[in-house]
């Protein structure tokens, strides 16, 4: 049984009289934990008031679907007020490390306590606020890196493509020029008279134009490969549709090899067919320096979006591109949303830039595109408007997902209140959402939902209006 020398050792019962004490002596129950039984798990309902009178209880919460410490309670010590005060889940797992002996307070004996002693009320709550305030600020510090850690692979999902293309083009370049020097050498020691070598030098540059300024017609590029393909098999060249592809690509007519290699067709040398596999060659290298070029260009770009994203190179507070921190944000979540959702941008190309602090403005994109993907389950249509009204600019962020239920409309904003399962969701996204535009930039953010439409809608003040 409790006795009451062992709840005054903790200072919210140090306030009741003798005869409160008696009281929840009297009522309390007996728990006794072996070490690494759990008491209760993440997500549970709540139970009453647990005072721990001996050994050490670990919390955890689930994160990633990773169980995360994020602190203890030890003995003399009492916990369990929150989800009793709160009518919400349990919101950490909570498991013996040693050998524990515990006393439960039903929930609505604690409540009459509250009810009844003014002064064991305010303590209790100094300490829920307290223990409150620490939940939520290591649950900020993981979703912060839980953020970073989907953007990194993203990112890495994003730049493994065009980092791999641009790996195979070096690596297949080497041998190309070698080859091609070899068949320059072999070409130059014939002494071909100069006006004829000058063809060929033209007919390779304007193929180099070519692919590089994509001049080939897409749509007619299969038809002249096939023509350039019985040609060169009429020829007798060997394997003719390795040739046909980039000889189609650079532009080369049927008559164009015609006379080029009229003056070859009766060597029984090498020289036969050398040309046409020069000249193919040649145009393989400039494709693959064009494919190598556009994926470090995108290499390029991924890097930038990144760096403009966490605007790491400027200050706290500066002039921010609205659209910009919206398209860094959109490549950033490019692997989700090339799987099936369509991105629809409707943006005022007159809005102004506004004062705002650029990378928590940029977390606001974050939470809103990310739920809203969520929401579509990867399937759907992602509206992005923004609009210039008055002094300020309204950024609407609208999903085609199944919608907000009438009865949680109410609670979305509130701290750790979430639809997820345990360990998919905080309940701080929209909480932190609505704590920088209304707090950080003095705007306003409202939302309206129905089943296939839903819109956030982000207000935020323009710094030169």
């Amino acid at each position: 049984m409790l006795c009451i020398e062992e709840l005054i050792n903790l200072d919210p019962f140090q306030q009741l009289p003798k005869e409160q004490l008696e009281w929840v002596c009297d009522r309390a129950g007996t728990v006794e934990l072996h070490a690494g039984e759990v008491l209760a798990h993440e997500g549970d309902p709540g139970h009453g008031l647990f005072i721990l009178v001996k050994g050490k209880i670990n919390l955890t919460r689930r994160s990633q679907g990773v169980e995360i410490p994020i602190g203890q309670h030890q003995a003399p010590s009492f916990f369990g007020e929150i989800p009793v005060l709160t009518d919400e889940p349990v919101p950490v797992t909570m498991r013996a490390l040693t050998d524990c002996n515990l006393y439960e307070v039903k929930a609505e004996d604690f409540r009459r306590l509250l009810h009844e002693c003014r002064d064991f009320e305010r303590m209790v709550f100094r300490i829920m606020e307290r223990r409150l305030r620490g939940l939520e600020s290591f649950i900020r510090g993981r979703e912060k890196m839980a953020a970073l850690g989907t953007l990194a692979a993203g990112l890495a999902h994003e730049l493994n493509n065009p980092a791999a293309a641009l790996v195979r083009t070096l690596e297949s370049m080497p041998p190309a020029i070698l080859e091609l020097q070899r068949m320059n050498l072999v070409y130059g020691q014939r002494n071909v008279d100069q006006a004829h070598t000058q063809n060929w030098l033209r007919v390779r540059e304007e193929g180099h134009d070519a692919i590089l300024n994509n001049r080939v017609d897409p749509v007619t590029l299969s038809d002249r490969e096939t023509v350039l393909l019985e040609w060169l098999e009429d020829y007798g060249v060997k394997q003719a549709w390795k040739l046909a592809e980039p000889l189609a690509e650079g532009g080369v007519e049927v008559e164009t090899l015609d006379d080029l290699m009229e003056r070859w067709r009766n060597d029984e040398t090498e020289l036969r067919e050398i040309g046409l596999h020069w000249l193919s060659l040649s145009f393989e290298v400039m494709s693959m320096i064009k494919h190598g070029l556009r994926g470090a260009e995108r290499i390029s770009e991924l890097v930038q979006a990144m760096k403009s994203y966490a605007y790491l190179d400027q200050g706290v507070q500066q002039e921010v591109n609205v659209h910009q921190g919206l398209e860094d944000t959109l490549r950033l979540f490019a692997h989700k949303l090339k799987c099936g959702i369509q991105v629809q941008r409707n943006y005022d190309q007159h809005l102004p830039k506004t004062l705002a602090y650029g990378s928590e403005l940029n977390q606001v994109w974050t939470n809103l595109i990310d739920n809203a993907i969520d929401a579509m389950d990867g399937k759907g249509l992602l509206e992005i408007t923004t609009q210039h009204c008055d002094r300020f600019a309204h950024i609407d962020i609208i999903d085609s997902g199944s919608g907000i239920l009438p009865e949680i409309k109410t609670r979305i904003f509130e701290p750790f209140f979430t639809t997820k399962s345990v360990g998919h969701g905080s309940g701080l996204g929209l909480e932190t959402v609505r704590r920088i535009v209304e707090n950080r930039h003095h705007g306003t953010l409202s939302f309206e939902s129905q089943p296939g439409r839903t819109c956030f809608t982000v207000c935020l003040p323009l710094s030169n209006q």
